[in-house]
């Protein structure tokens, strides 16, 4: 299914201002900072995927992007449900208006 140009740059302006929400949340930035951290201790080690310094750096990587990504998720599911719900009522709201002009017409 195509979604009209004006609803694709609506769906990308609302994920663009998600995004930016997000990049600056507090606690997200407490754990980029403690990632990027253990991610500096990478370089102390020659092998580095097997130090621990870098399975500390991978966990809070995952960490990150698990907050990240659970973010947007909740954000996409509450915009999909207002969106439903503001086109299930104005749906609604239409039938209801059809049916009593209805109503009037029949009854002269």
């Amino acid at each position: 299914m195509n979604f009209p140009p004006w609803l694709q740059q609506a769906i990308q302006a609302r994920l663009d201002e998600v995004s930016a929400q997000i990049e600056h949340d507090p606690e997200l930035s407490r754990v980029r900072e403690e990632k990027d951290e253990a991610f500096e201790g990478l370089f102390a080690g020659k092998d580095i995927e097997q130090t621990p310094e870098y399975a500390e750096w991978e966990s809070r990587y995952i960490v990150s992007k698990g907050i990240e990504n659970e973010r947007l998720y909740m954000q996409g599911l509450r915009d999909g449900i207002q969106l439903t719900v503001s086109l299930l009522g104005q749906s609604m709201f239409e039938e209801t208006n059809a049916k009593a002009d209805q109503t009037i017409n029949a009854n002269p």
